[in-house]
């Protein structure tokens, strides 16, 4: 069988009595777009962030391409794994095509200004637009560039926390499509925070419904829509205007 992309078993984490976290485990298949859906303070982003060991959980296990993340480094682990976090994060003082070719040229590859302009093509980026400053850019192109940055240095695995959240419709739809794009042109492994679960049935392959820390369920989006494993996921459904089969 093929070792997930991404296996997390039994992860727990509390700030004092709040429970962010409940056993937790959820698997990621390589190539999949897994999409972590659920109210505010569900633990989407909690999850999110443990992958990355931005946040240390207090018990469980998380394996990358099958090794213990707690068995690498946090900024090699992080330098490997794309993130894109809502506002793209882009430093505002370097012009667009340094800000993606800024992993490869940490990690010393030679080729980092080629594989910045392959990045920006894959997400639909004209070259002229890397030597632009970040706030010349509008919303949806820096966030295309933010996603540029995260798989240029060959990343297999890209965490993307809210990213489209602050778009219009227009640029959200438009952006959904480059995601779909993406993954079809390179096979890279996509988990998603999302409030929107028509984006998260547009784009992934599998939906994690989360509620107060816990999983309530984990399954392709036509399972989830067509049997709800639990009220709590029939009713968040019915409340987003997505009717359950």
């Amino acid at each position: 069988m093929t070792e997930a992309a991404v296996r997390v078993d039994g992860l727990a984490k509390s700030y004092g009595t709040v429970h962010a976290l409940v056993d937790v485990s959820v698997q990621v298949p390589r190539g999949a777009c897994v999409a972590l859906v659920g109210e505010s303070g569900s633990g989407k982003t909690t999850l999110l962030r443990c992958i990355n060991r931005l946040i240390e959980p207090d018990a469980g296990r998380i394996t990358v391409f099958g090794t213990d993340v707690r068995e690498r480094d946090p900024v090699t682990l992080r330098r490997a794994i794309g993130y894109v976090p809502q506002e793209g994060g882009l430093l505002p003082h370097w012009r667009i095509r340094r800000n993606v070719a800024l992993v490869p040229w940490l990690d010393g590859m030679t080729d980092a200004r080629a594989r910045a302009d392959r990045a920006l093509s894959l997400v639909g980026l004209e070259q002229a637009l890397g030597e632009r400053w970040p706030h010349e850019l509008s919303g949806g192109q820096r966030q295309r560039a933010a996603v540029a940055r995260a798989i240029a240095g060959g990343q297999s695995l890209v965490l993307l926390d809210e990213p489209f959240g602050a778009l219009d419709a227009i640029a959200r739809s438009d952006l959904q499509r480059m995601v779909m794009a993406l993954r079809a042109a390179t096979q890279v492994t996509l988990v998603l925070v999302t409030h929107d679960l028509q984006e998260a049935l547009r784009l992934a392959t599998i939906m994690v419904v989360m509620r107060a820390g816990r999983v309530e369920q984990s399954a392709p989006p036509a399972e989830v829509l067509g049997a709800p494993a639990t009220p709590y996921v029939a009713a968040l459904l019915a409340r987003a205007g997505v009717n359950a089969a």
